[in-house]
This record gives structure tokens, sequence and C-alpha cells, in this order.
């Protein structure tokens, strides 16, 4: 059994052309959506758990609320597809939790392809957690969609 905890950055600054996409920083109201919701995750999140961010300046501040270690990979950048995201926290072979706090779309189309829905697309709203689960059944892999949550509703 494995847990795949999507966790989209909270609320960023607009991008700016000429700017650095990467730069972008938390607005205010980001920053209490990614502390709100880091509240949840904190009294759900199991023991064991691998933390993995992009480095984007936006992840690292949304994973930073935590308050736990967290890995930034490279791999996660805006533009990553879901295939490296998968390959990047061994979907389905490995065993407990990975959370990876990223971007869209690439976490909306991981959703949509491991929940096998029509759109290639799956919205994720800014500072939500999609919690998914692999399991075996009868010889079976399923993927089942544990929690859906947004700092909105916290």
């Amino acid at each position: 059994m494995m847990d795949l905890i999507l966790w989209r950055h909270a609320e960023a600054e607009e991008p700016q052309e000429g700017h650095d996409d990467l730069a972008r920083a938390l607005t205010p109201r980001g920053e209490k959506q990614a502390a709100r919701m880091a509240v949840w995750l904190d009294r759900q999140l199991p023991e064991g758990l691998r933390v993995l961010a992009s480095p984007a300046r936006r992840t690292e501040q949304t994973a930073s609320a935590l308050g736990r270690k967290f890995k930034m990979r490279a791999e996660l950048l805006p533009g990553c597809t879901p295939q490296e995201l998968l390959e990047l926290v061994q979907w389905p072979r490995s065993k407990g939790a990975v959370l990876v706090i990223g971007h869209q779309p690439v976490l909306g189309q991981t959703i949509a392809q491991l929940m096998g829905l029509q759109a290639a697309d799956c919205a994720v709203r800014k500072g939500a957690v999609w919690w998914l689960r692999q399991r075996q059944r009868m010889d079976e892999s399923q993927t089942l969609l544990l929690a859906v949550q947004s700092p909105d509703l916290l």
C-alpha cells in the first residue's frame, strides 16, 4: 500500500514579465492558506512520511509551513510530467506515504491519470491537498481517493 499526497502551493504573487517565475513568493493570503493546511495535514500525516517539494520559492514556502524536513527536487519544477512525478515517488512500487508539494497542471494531470478520469487534467485549487492511496485487492491494483481538502474550508 502506498499513499501519495499532492499539495498545490498556496496563493502566490502574480507572474510579471521579465521576472523569474521560480522566485515568486506567497502572498499574505497564501501564507495563511499554507499555515491552515499545514495544521490539518500535521494531524493526518503518518510517521515516516517522505516530503518532496519543487525548488520554486512558493512551493518551498508552502512546504516550510508544515515544519517537517523536506527535499527539494528539480523533477517537480513547473513543466514536469505526471510520468516524471510518479517515477520520482516510485508509484506504486514504494511503501508508505509521500507528500509532494508542486504545481498545476502536473498535479491535476497526475490525479486524472491515476483516477482514470476522462479529462486530461483535474483542477486543483491553490493550497489544496489531494490524498490518493494505491492498494492491491484480489490481484488488482486500485487507486482510492481518501481526501480532498481546501484551505478555504479549514
